[in-house]
């Protein structure tokens, strides 16, 4: 008897294979929606594969990991799923490795730092899918108001920020810890001042003096100089720090490349330089990348290693990459932005991208720590806050966590 099935891995009586996959939206409106990229890639793919449908469904950076979660804690898993963290369904045994869903060629493409970083127990089961890196922006109309140029290190970043109050302007530097995405802001200040989450081997670390040194100065010397503006670290959003800086009321702040539309919209004039260190220019810079993964569950393995060196093909990454403003996660593709005139405007995150340090994404831990992170960073900066018991209580968090992952 012939069953036709609906949702997950179809197979009907035809003999056509659907695979679903769940995907995050890059866009911030109806017209710029992710939806499009996969509209116009699946109706590529499909005339070229007639035997095999995909059944994409798009949603907000909001909500789609809740999605993907609640369809596998349900047994209905989708055939892929490109998220933010794939640890989690690997610890599992959830998910197919890469080698089994990808050729050899497509995985070789990837960039060295993103394999490395989609690895759990020295084996790939999380593939890039897209990437960027952050620099430090300025404005430039503020900083020609104030006659000064852009900090290579903390103390003229402080100096440049002063000089930026006493011209007016609203957030000097705006220092976005809230709970959107503080992990970000506080990497990017950890690496800059020597320290990270984690150690060399990987361990967390994020009480570590460095680390406590880098949040002491963030306090004492910018926050507790009113130099990051009216709102407090702890409740200012990274997307209201964009769009703040957008309506030019930004001095200076981390950014990635995205900003680089909204600030050009607006008609601000901006700058970009490496984040400052201690005594220079940071040494480390963050990189950050969403990851494909695929799940066992309905099985159809070559049907979704098909449909993925399809998608990681160089046309469609630089498609994706040039749509969003994001960095290409193969090398081919990189190279293709390197040489194109069209992308000169990203070369400078292009070129952070093979030195760029990651979240570690690969401990199944990391979800709950990054949240906890998100939840509690800004306390350190408050003015009753203390950088030594709140990254204390964070590390012991952490190692619980850890401690409790397979």
């Amino acid at each position: 008897m012939a069953a036709v099935l609906t949702g997950c891995g179809v197979t009907g009586d035809s003999g056509d294979v659907t695979l679903k996959l769940v995907a995050a939206d890059y866009g911030d409106n109806d017209s710029n929606s992710s939806r499009h990229y996969w509209d116009d890639l699946v109706n590529d793919y499909e005339k070229q594969h007639p035997g095999v449908k995909i059944d994409v469904s798009v949603y907000s950076w909001n909500d789609v990991d809740r999605k993907v979660k609640e369809m596998t804690d349900a047994g209905q898993a989708p055939d892929l799923a490109q998220i933010g963290a794939y640890a989690d369904y690997a610890a599992k045994d959830e998910l197919y490795r890469a080698d089994d869903v990808l050729s050899i060629s497509t995985q070789a493409d990837f960039v060295s730092q993103l394999v490395s970083a989609g690895q759990v127990h020295g084996v790939q089961y999380g593939m890039p899918f897209a990437a960027s890196t952050r620099l430090l922006f300025y404005n430039k109309t503020l900083f020609d108001k104030a006659h000064i140029d852009p900090p290579k290190t903390w103390a003229e970043l402080a100096a440049d920020a002063a000089a930026l109050k006493d011209k007016g302007v609203k957030y000097p530097y705006a220092l976005p810890l809230g709970p959107e995405e503080a992990q970000a802001e506080t990497m990017q200040w950890l690496l800059s001042g020597g320290g990270g989450y984690v150690d060399t081997v990987g361990t967390y670390g994020i009480d570590s003096s460095q680390n406590v040194q880098t949040f002491t100065w963030l306090k004492n010397e910018l926050v507790g100089k009113d130099l990051t503006g009216p709102v407090a670290p702890g409740r200012l959003n990274r997307a209201d720090a964009f769009t703040a800086f957008a309506d030019g009321q930004v001095g200076m702040l981390n950014g990635h490349p995205s900003l680089m539309q909204m600030a050009a919209k607006k008609g601000v004039k901006f700058g970009m330089v490496t984040m400052p260190g201690v005594n220079g220019p940071s040494r480390s810079v963050m990189g950050v990348a969403d990851w494909m993964m695929a799940f066992k569950k309905n099985g159809h393995r070559e049907q979704i290693r098909d449909f993925l060196d399809f998608v990681y093909s160089e046309k469609n990454v630089l498609d994706f990459s040039r749509t969003y403003d994001l960095l290409p996660v193969t090398t081919t593709a990189s190279a293709a932005m390197n040489g194109s005139g069209q992308d000169k405007d990203i070369q400078p995150f292009l070129e952070q991208l093979p030195l760029s340090e990651l979240y570690p994404v690969g401990k199944t831990s990391w979800a709950s720590v990054s949240a906890d992170i998100k939840k509690r960073i800004g306390q350190t900066v408050d003015p009753t806050g203390s950088a030594v018991s709140v990254l204390g209580q964070l590390q012991s968090a952490a190692v619980a966590a850890d401690s409790a992952q397979p």
